[in-house]
């Protein structure tokens, strides 16, 4: 079985790293994984995004016409990309940014504050690991364990210091999730 998964947002959100975690996660995990990433010339503030295809048996195509999950970090990117998501789909929103909620009824919605809570954290930056928890928790495609060990791997041991708040932020989006 297929699952796919389109992450987008503003360059500079964590929306490339979002899908590298997942899809290296998930090849962890022994699934066959694509990824393809798309990105403005903007290093910060452009758009970003990327399609993550996970199966146990290969996949032909990279391209995700209709994606089980959308994780949106933005307004456009809601705006853009809420049509593309297949019937019963889930929809993840950054409801720190995004105020606006799908127009559509067949999908569901888990709306995440994760600009505020990573806020909380003390360390704005770990958003995209906060939206990856409650990821993670409701699609349930890889284990916890699997994606932070991957996380903490993709990160290396230059940024081994950022293991900790990583594992905080990852945390409290998946108890957000779950709650």
């Amino acid at each position: 079985m297929m699952t796919k998964a389109f992450f987008s947002g503003f360059g500079g959100q964590g929306v490339l790293m979002m899908g590298i975690s997942l899809a290296t996660a998930a090849m962890n995990k022994g699934l066959h994984v694509t990824y393809l990433p798309a990105y403005g010339a903007e290093m910060r503030g452009g758009t970003a995004n990327c399609t993550v295809a996970m199966a146990d048996e290969e996949i032909a195509s990279p391209v995700a016409s209709a994606p089980d999950y959308l994780v949106v970090m933005n307004s456009p990117s809601l705006f853009s990309f809420q049509n593309k998501v297949t019937a019963g789909g889930t929809i993840f929103i950054n409801s720190s940014i995004v105020e606006a909620r799908p127009i559509r009824q067949d999908v569901k919605t888990i709306c995440i504050p994760c600009a505020d809570i990573a806020h909380e954290l003390g360390n704005t930056r770990t958003a995209n690991v906060v939206m990856m928890g409650a990821f993670i928790r409701e699609s349930n495609i890889v284990s916890p364990d699997i994606y932070l060990k991957t996380l903490e791997t993709i990160m290396g041991s230059r940024k081994k210091s950022l293991a900790e708040i990583n594992r905080k932020a990852f945390t409290a989006g998946y108890d957000h999730a779950g709650a």
